[in-house]
């Protein structure tokens, strides 16, 4: 731009020869003034362009720079998300498959391969939906399927629904929720759908289970609190007619009122004891701590004990009662003789109460099976009550629970009777269940395994001296099952035995074969009684013969025509085989050898020995001392520990016996016993001391042998328990006459 302008200032100058006027180069330096500064301004007007320009270009590289690290930000991040996602669809628990728009698979989850029994994903690969599925499932259900996966793409909405799969066909038949979800782009055009399977059988397990596990516990929280409903009505009914009776024979002067009143006392609080041991076994049953105590002992015996438990209310409803015992029962048996005895009762119980009057009820014992010495025994209870529904059934062994919500109410009862029954047959090895049909009766029977005794096996119930083989026996009944087992009942004590249906009958066989040596008649038959059979007997000239009345009934209501009639004995149904024998001896003339319960009763003197009663209660050492008051034992009480230890302490070798209470004041049994033991005498560590707990847990038990006690007894006392306590520490001695006693006192 210089150049150009001074050959544009030189040029005039020399054209005109250098003759400008002074004027005229004035006006030209203003003007080249005016040149140069618009070339200046140019020159920073461009400056500036440029600096924006270079501005423009470093903004652009730093863009450029930002673009190219956020693309490698961005691809990284991709990485790890394709990374993670890979993983999920991997270990998903759930089946993930992916169909394009032609519903054929693009991609699934392992989960649905290794489900599938598929090796791998290119088997199935571009394959339709139907073609896969129809491996392990039936056209109807893969068309059905089929149908919500093509409505899921076609509405463009999730489809959900749930179904029961077995995938690969291997009988694993599992619920599943399934999810039709269709897949779009970003313009919303349809590429394919996905399929989710969500296995929800665990948790519908799971929900059944709290269901039912709620429901259980609603039930059993309506079951337990219409128990203690019942409970306050089985407690306060006894209670009423303890408290009511107790003022009727206080303010009575009759004898015979006073006699009336103390029988339905005893038989409240015997009742009343009986459902205070129902609360307390199932309790045991609950902690886990009932036991057994396994003895030996006569199995008929123990039977005989029980029908007369419920004899008088049987008679009381004029039922028909009859106990058959299978022959091939040993006679002695190992068990737990209280608690075979408890299901038993309740059974019987349970079969009297539900039993209208004029009934019938059998006990049935027979042998199952039999190795080496274990015995399975059976015992039907069968009775011709109102039964039980196959609903009520289900109830029946649950605790708290009667077949009928109103059956307590009528019938009585704690509910607790069969549950705790079922738990004892249970730790017998065995099992308890019942067949019955809603007014035709119930049989409930169980099972349970016993050893078979060691002693008495063969000993005959006959007198020996006696030439049984002569001895003829007529037995008449009008029931075909009892003259059966009275023929059963004979063969077994070895004598022979006929029998008769009737009067009539039994008549004819004495004309056809003369008059026997003994018979047993039933009083109540058709047509003849038992009654005018034995008038007619003795018409016959059967001077020397016995004849002994069998009847359910009262002997005491029929005595005095019986031996009228020339009746010499009355035996009691239901019928036994000891006590069949033990008649024909008596009536005989003959005795067996001494029984153990009579050798027990001819010892039961304790003169000349000291028993220390421990007990805190007045009223319980008043009942000890007046039943033992026919023993002769010398008693000396204490009313607690301290008194305990100091009585012994002082005169140790006066005592022969200690009954300790456990629970007393200032020093309780345990303590009273560690401090006796303690003393240094040597009398101290021999002397017999029993426990008197009204808790007989395990632990309760061993608290007492670990504090130095040798044995104990429940509260209530049972007097049979206390004697048997006395005989087994306190030597024996022969019981000493009356007169005898006086002179020693």
């Amino acid at each position: 731009m210089t150049n150009e302008n001074s050959e544009t200032v030189q040029a005039p100058l020399e054209a005109e020869g250098g003759a400008y006027a002074l004027g005229d180069a004035c006006v030209l330096i203003e003007n080249l003034k005016r040149q140069v500064e618009t070339l200046q301004k140019s020159e920073t007007k461009l400056g500036r362009q440029l600096k924006r320009l270079q501005d423009t270009m470093a903004r652009e590289t730093a863009v450029a720079l930002t673009r190219s690290n956020l693309d490698a930000m961005r691809s990284a991040e991709q990485k790890k998300q394709e990374k993670y996602m890979k993983l999920l669809l991997e270990n998903s628990p759930d089946i993930i498959i992916l169909f394009d728009k032609d519903s054929k698979f693009s991609y699934c989850t392992d989960a649905f391969l290794q489900k599938a029994k598929i090796a791998n994903f290119g088997l199935i690969n571009s394959r339709s939906f139907q073609e896969v599925f129809r491996r392990f499932a039936d056209d109807a259900w893969v068309d059905r399927l089929f149908h919500m996966l093509s409505k899921s793409m076609k509405e463009n909405a999730t489809v959900f629904f749930e179904e029961n799969v077995d995938f690969g066909n291997v009988g694993d038949l599992r619920r599943y929720e399934i999810h039709f979800t269709p897949m779009t782009d970003e313009t919303g055009s349809l590429e394919g759908a996905m399929m989710l399977l969500h296995d929800i059988t665990d948790v519908e397990r799971a929900r059944e289970e709290a269901e039912q596990a709620r429901t259980s516990a609603e039930r059993a929280s309506a079951a337990k609190s219409e128990f203690l409903a019942n409970m306050s009505h089985e407690m306060r009914t006894p209670m009423n007619a303890i408290i009511g009776m107790t003022n009727i024979a206080r303010s009575s002067s009759d004898i015979e009122k006073k006699d009336y009143c103390l029988g339905k006392i005893d038989d409240a609080s015997n009742h009343l004891l009986g459902v205070i041991n129902d609360i307390l076994d199932m309790s045991k049953i609950e902690a886990n701590k009932l036991d057994l105590s396994y003895t030996e002992f006569d199995f008929e015996k123990m039977l005989m004990k029980m029908a007369n438990v419920i004899n008088f209310r049987v008679d009381e409803k004029g039922q028909n009662f009859h106990v058959l015992i299978d022959k091939n029962i040993p006679r002695t048996i190992v068990c737990d003789e209280q608690r075979l005895s408890q299901v038993i009762a309740n059974l019987l119980s349970n079969a009297v109460k539900f039993t209208p009057e004029n009934g019938a009820i059998t006990l049935a014992a027979h042998r199952v099976a039999i190795e080496n010495d274990d015995c399975l025994l059976q015992i039907n209870v069968i009775d011709s009550g109102i039964g039980v529904t196959d609903e009520q059934k289900d109830r029946l062994f649950r605790s708290f629970e009667q077949a009928d919500s109103s059956t307590s109410r009528k019938f009585g009862g704690t509910g607790l009777g069969l549950a705790i029954s079922k738990r004892i047959v249970e730790m017998m090895n065995g099992k308890i269940w019942v067949g019955s049909e809603p007014g035709k009766g119930s049989t409930f029977s169980f099972q349970f395994h016993a050893l078979q005794g060691t002693s008495r096996q063969s000993e005959s119930l006959l007198a020996s001296g006696v030439n049984w083989d002569n001895i003829r026996v007529l037995a008449v009944d009008d029931s075909w099952e009892i003259r059966e087992y009275f023929k059963d009942i004979a063969e077994r004590i070895g004598i022979t035995c006929d029998i008769a249906a009737g009067g009539i009958e039994a008549c004819k066989h004495i004309e056809e074969s003369g008059p026997y040596d003994v018979y047993f008649i039933d009083w109540k038959m058709p047509g003849m009684n038992g009654i005018e059979l034995s008038r007619r007997i003795g018409e016959y000239g059967a001077s020397k013969s016995v004849i002994i009345m069998i009847s359910a009934t009262d002997w005491n209501l029929i005595a005095d025509e019986a031996k009228e009639a020339g009746v010499s004995k009355f035996i009691q149904k239901p019928l036994f085989a000891s006590a069949i024998a033990d008649c024909i001896n008596q009536c005989l003339g003959t005795e067996p050898s001494a029984r153990d319960d009579e050798e027990q009763d001819a010892t039961d003197c304790f003169a000349g020995y000291k028993l220390m009663l421990v007990e805190d209660v007045e009223i319980n050492r008043e009942i000890l001392i007046s039943v033992l008051e026919p023993t002769a034992l010398e008693i000396v009480c204490a009313e607690n520990g301290v008194e305990a230890v100091d009585l012994f302490g002082s005169t140790p070798d006066d005592f022969d016996m200690i009954f300790m209470d456990v629970h007393m004041p200032e020093m309780d049994g345990y303590e009273a016993t560690r401090r006796i033991r303690a003393m240094d005498f040597e009398h101290a560590k021999e002397i017999p001391i029993v426990a008197m707990t009204a808790n007989v847990f395990r632990e309760d038990i061993e608290n007492c042998l670990a504090a130095g006690m040798d044995d104990h007894v429940g509260k209530p006392l049972n007097f049979d328990e206390v004697m048997r306590k006395l005989r087994q520490y306190l030597p024996r001695k022969p019981r000493k006459s009356q007169a005898e006693l006086s002179v020693n006192a």
